[in-house]
């Protein structure tokens, strides 16, 4: 993986434009593509994390006042834990 893109991509949490072209709005949804076990785990944690750490609820529930649906809010938080997978991985790469 040469990069935090590539990585999200193969756990299929980069986003694609989802709009017809002819608004601005920005709209993305999750890339479909990629390993869909790691996709899975993702969204395991994910879940995991709202029952359990205030930090995700409270941002959870910031985005929702923001009129943001559930899925899109649960694809951003899916997308910030490849982040800090994928850094991670990179770091314990470089130190072994």
């Amino acid at each position: 993986m040469h990069s935090e893109a590539a990585f999200a991509r193969l756990c299929g949490v980069s986003p694609i434009p989802a709009s017809s072209g002819h608004t601005s709005a920005g709209r993305v949804r999750l890339n479909r593509g990629g390993d869909r076990q790691a996709n899975s785990a993702l969204h395991l944690i994910i879940v995991g994390r709202l029952r359990s750490d205030p930090a995700t609820r409270e941002y959870f529930q910031r985005r929702k006042a923001e009129h943001k649906t559930t899925a899109e809010t649960i694809r951003c938080l899916k997308r910030h834990l490849a982040r800090k997978i994928y850094r991670g991985l990179k770091t314990d790469l470089l130190t072994t």
